[in-house]
């Protein structure tokens, strides 16, 4: 995935593209792939880093959503955990089955929950993942020995876990398999209108200033937080489609919750689901729901949301937590399509919408990272009606993702995010043995995945290897500010930069990553 090779074929002026597709989070790629595979011609083009904003922020969880069940939402939940047995299936390198515990405290809360997460298993039907249960206490405290004591028991049930960054970058890697064209740091800076009709868009390189006007059938709005100022460049007075809401996570040491099982709280004194979720060796717990007024790419997190996610941890795990415990904070911002009767941010569904403007721009707004494939496959369909394009039919259901492990017949290769691209990244640490060596004491990462990531994940900055081609920044925040300048150093180099932009790259770096610091 060359970006250099890619601008080329931009600047080779093989027009019109099929498609356009604006925004590179899960929505976006998703979209892109979905068309690439139906043998459309796509490109899709990125402001920044592919996941860089909310794609990258969620709980690493692929779930139809307990809350959305207490909500009554049942088909956003059965639609849900039916995709989130084809994300299992098709990404096994990346997705993954996990243990859950709901902890119980008062006697009624047993046969509550068990009811409710039957209906949850009756839901799944042949995508289960296996029968929820009733735990006894000495049972629930097996599976979290350090939840508060004061427990009289448990539910346990199954649902998904993923890395969200690497899902994404791996949707991208498909979409190029397919001989799709994914570009990252390609801001779209206008719509282009032939006859009253969206025909294309310009965009920027924001690497070189190189400008290009990229004629297409079909535009698709996919930019999740930013989807109202695409479609105000089609529509200046069009209503706003979104509520913004930030939920903030915190990440914390494994030793808070020893073992491989999360717990779930259904509900917190703020009415939403609290998770602590096991996650490369650390723990994650959140999430907040506060409503925010403008949609950013690094929004901050409150100190409400913080002192909430501390005070939560202490309320309900045995090992105190302190502030400065806390290895790293993220927050991200969820696209919501709003109600219009002014209801909280956290009372909203994660349903979608798709919407064809009069000039024939198709804009895909809301949802969740669960349901990436059925809407990318919704909004394909209708692209396909607006363009009036050929296409061969949706093959994304049965479609391995890149990098897909066949257990049955790779038995050799070990769990990695990597997948079956683990095995030319060990050749080339093989053949140079600096490249073996990590990055950081305290992170699990090597210099070879910096390597491989500017080779080929199109990684161009520090912060695109160190938050998401690794997951270093979210991981241990000072241990990432630390490696930076070992990172910008190799990076220069493979990208023919000189000292002063890995310099330059260590300094943003550094004061983005006071961000996530406690």
């Amino acid at each position: 995935m060359n970006r250099a090779k890619l601008l080329a074929s931009l600047r080779a002026g093989n027009q019109p593209w099929d498609v356009v597709v604006v925004g590179g989070g899960a929505t976006g790629l998703g979209v892109a792939l979905d068309a690439a595979a139906r043998g459309l011609k796509t490109v899709l083009l990125e402001q920044n880093d592919f996941a860089k904003a909310t794609s990258s922020r969620s709980t690493k969880i692929a779930h139809g959503g307990v809350r959305y069940l207490q909500q009554g939402d049942i088909p956003l939940v059965y639609e849900a955990l039916h995709e989130r047995g084809l994300m299992i299936r098709n990404a096994p390198h990346l997705v993954h089955p996990l243990t859950y515990v709901v902890p119980t405290f008062r006697w009624w809360e047993l046969p509550f929950y068990g009811i409710g997460l039957k209906v949850y298993d009756a839901l799944s039907g042949f995508t289960s993942l296996g029968r929820s249960r009733i735990l006894s206490r000495a049972k629930a405290l097996e599976h979290l020995p350090t939840i508060r004591q004061e427990i009289n028991g448990g539910v346990l049930y199954m649902d998904g876990q993923f890395d969200d960054a690497r899902l994404a970058l791996t949707l991208a890697l498909t979409m190029h398999d397919q001989g799709g064209v994914p570009l990252n740091y390609m801001p779209v800076t206008s719509l282009v209108k032939t006859d009253g009709r969206v025909s294309g868009v310009t965009a920027r390189d924001a690497e070189t200033g190189e400008e290009f006007t990229i004629s297409a059938r079909v535009v698709v709005n996919a930019t999740g937080i930013f989807t109202d100022s695409i479609r105000h460049m089609d529509e200046p007075d069009a209503r706003h489609l979104l509520s913004v809401s930030q939920g903030v996570h915190i990440v914390v040491d494994k030793s808070y919750l020893p073992g491989a099982t999360a717990f779930m709280i259904p509900k917190t004194e703020d009415g939403r689901v609290l998770f602590g979720i096991p996650w490369h060796d650390r723990l994650v717990i959140g999430t907040t729901d506060i409503p925010r007024d403008e949609a950013e790419l690094e929004p901050k997190p409150l100190e409400e949301e913080i002192e909430f996610l501390v005070h939560h941890a202490n309320k309900y795990l045995t090992k105190p937590l302190a502030r400065q415990d806390v290895l790293a904070i993220f927050a991200g911002l969820r696209p919501l399509v709003a109600a219009g009767d002014g209801r909280q941010t956290k009372k909203l569904s994660r349903n979608h919408r798709i919407i064809v403007s009069d000039a024939g721009l198709v804009t895909i707004a809301g949802g969740k990272w669960t349901t990436y494939r059925r809407m990318a496959e919704q909004t394909v369909d209708r692209v396909v009606k607006v363009g009036d394009l050929a296409a061969k039919p949706c093959p994304t259901k049965h479609l391995p993702l890149h990098g897909y492990l066949n257990v049955s017949v790779t038995k050799d290769i070990p769990e990695t995010v990597y997948g079956t691209d683990w095995l030319p990244i060990k050749q080339l640490a093989d053949a140079n043995s600096e490249l073996a060596q990590k990055i950081h004491p305290r992170l699990p990462y090597t210099l070879v995945e910096v390597v491989w990531s500017v080779r080929e994940e199109q990684a161009r900055t520090l912060d695109d290897v160190l938050a998401r081609r690794t997951r270093s920044l979210l991981l241990d925040a000072r241990a990432a500010m630390e490696a930076a300048p070992q990172v910008a150093a190799l990076m220069a180099k493979e990208l023919d930069k000189d000292e002063a932009w890995a310099q330059q790259q260590t300094e943003e770096f550094t004061a983005l990553a006071k961000r996530y610091l406690p």
